[in-house]
């Protein structure tokens, strides 16, 4: 790929609630110059083109076609291995996928078929990486998540969106037992499923869009990251999206060790790190009672997020090494 191509063709979902990231990337890509074209499978585009026939392979090949892609960048499972096999051949684009959703939710077999269907894998996960280069797929790069500081800011949060302790985040059974011991210290949470659990009482919304988001996590005084299993004995080491935009809100954090974090934030100096439920109350308590100490290590991990952790510095990565390929 020659040294100046800036065309890129970025397959994701967007919205602007789960799937807002794509959009914060692909901005992130227009800063850094490229030419981005936008091709999202689950959308057909306006009304009329609602009409038009063709499957997502028929649609994408004359986006390709017309977009003249330099790169083609895939977030996430959005596009089936047979369409990037049917597509590339006839392509003379790089073809990168990032695995955009949370790190314990991919298995290694799976990353192992999308390694082999992409000239480059980027991983959030630097051990999957490291199995994956260890399995012959030399081009699995491990790339950890971001945030963008013109989205994940500080603020002034009111009314609802104001608490002690906030966690948004579905709900799973293990963040069920985590947070149950935090509820004294005045829980707050954001997500869906939590109002069918022992903790709808304290569920203040279930869907959020990333500006809401951004306001619950704001407007605590401590925010908690939990992944969805457990935080040591999950196999998997990479840190969530979650733990970089807390980080970038200047939000106290209290977050579940992961064997990738020390990669990105000083533990007690940055973040906050847990190892057990017992360890999370006590953070949360110690936290809620030293709130300039708490503020201080917050204020740390926001010159950390800015300094090293946004989307830029993810997307100029991805760009050299598809240039390099």
């Amino acid at each position: 790929m020659p040294e100046t191509a800036t065309r890129v063709l970025l397959i994701a979902r967007f919205d602007d609630a789960m799937h807002a990231h794509a959009g914060l990337r692909r901005r992130a890509l227009e800063r850094l110059g490229c030419q981005v074209e936008s091709f999202d499978p689950a959308s057909r585009g306006g009304f009329m083109a609602r009409f038009r026939s063709g499957t997502v392979t028929d649609r994408l090949r004359d986006t390709i076609a017309k977009a003249a892609p330099e790169l083609v960048l895939v977030m996430g499972d959005v596009v089936d291995v047979a369409t990037v096999d049917a597509l590339r051949r006839d392509s003379y684009a790089t073809w990168a996928s990032f695995l955009a959703g949370d790190p314990d939710g991919t298995s290694p077999s799976a990353a192992g078929d999308l390694a082999a269907a992409f000239d480059v894998l980027f991983v959030p996960d630097s051990a999957l990486a490291t199995r994956l280069r260890a399995l012959g797929h030399a081009r699995s790069t491990y790339l950890p998540f971001a945030c963008d500081p013109s989205v994940h800011r500080p603020m002034r949060s009111r009314d609802q969106f104001r608490a002690n302790v906030v966690f948004v985040g579905g709900a799973t059974p293990y963040r069920e037992a985590m947070l149950a011991g935090l509820v004294e210290f005045g829980l707050a949470l954001w997500g869906p499923g939590w109002r069918r659990t022992s903790l709808r009482d304290y569920c203040r919304g279930e869907t959020l869009s990333m500006e809401e988001y951004v306001k619950a996590y704001a407007g605590a005084t401590v925010a908690v990251n939990l992944h969805r299993g457990g935080a040591t004995a999950s196999r998997d080491v990479g840190c969530n999206q979650r733990l970089f935009e807390i980080a970038a809100i200047g939000v106290p954090q209290v977050a579940g060790q992961r064997g990738d974090l020390a990669r990105h934030f000083t533990p007690f100096a940055e973040v906050l790190v847990y190892e057990d439920a017992a360890g999370l109350r006590t953070l949360v308590k110690d936290a809620l009672q030293a709130p300039a100490a708490a503020e201080q290590l917050a204020a740390a991990a926001r010159r950390r997020a800015l300094t090293e952790h946004t989307h830029m510095h993810r997307m100029r990565t991805v760009l050299d090494i598809a240039r390099a390929s």
